[in-house]
């Protein structure tokens, strides 16, 4: 074999590997990534923040992990540098729908951003969840970035054990 075949099949290797690994990132975040509206006040002056939120990202991860218990759901939502007020949660037709807002945040008053990969405004993400749930005892909390939500089953969908009879 050439040289030059040598080169184009190492070529065609590595592209069907990065292809590859591209196309299992995209199906494992296609679910997390999450489009960020930004907000605009009525009144039209923007604010250092809001001149932040405008350069930032348009789209960002909100990564989630759900979790099936024998009596409950458990929902795990990364959602960093916001705080428990930002959040709006509810149950709707078999769906945690999880709406809220990432303010920016400006700590400094002096010096420019250069690189802007945050996303802040307003989202939404809905989760399909795996079994009916008793959304009236639904808890949540909000700890070092991720929001927690459990969702203790409704009776109907909670599994039991039936004991075989001798």
């Amino acid at each position: 074999m050439s040289s030059l075949a040598q080169l184009r099949e190492g070529l065609n290797r590595a592209w069907d590997n990065m292809a590859e690994g591209w196309q299992h990132l995209r199906q494992r975040a296609s679910q997390a990534l999450t489009r960020f509206n930004p907000i605009h006040h009525d009144n039209g002056l923007e604010t250092v923040s809001d001149q932040a939120m405008l350069r930032g990202a348009r789209w960002g991860l909100l990564s989630a992990d759900i979790e099936e218990r024998n009596d409950s759901v458990v929902v795990r939502l990364e959602a960093p540098g916001m705080n428990k007020d930002d959040f709006d949660i509810s149950v709707i037709d078999g769906y945690l729908v999880v709406r809220g807002e990432k303010y920016a945040r400006r700590e400094q008053s002096e010096g420019r951003y250069t690189v802007t990969e945050c996303a802040y405004g307003s989202f939404e993400r809905a989760f399909d969840l795996p079994a009916m749930v008793d959304e009236s005892q639904a808890r949540a909390s909000y700890k070092r970035g991720v929001l927690t939500v459990s969702l203790p089953k409704h009776a109907q969908a909670r599994q039991r054990r039936v004991k075989i009879d001798s």
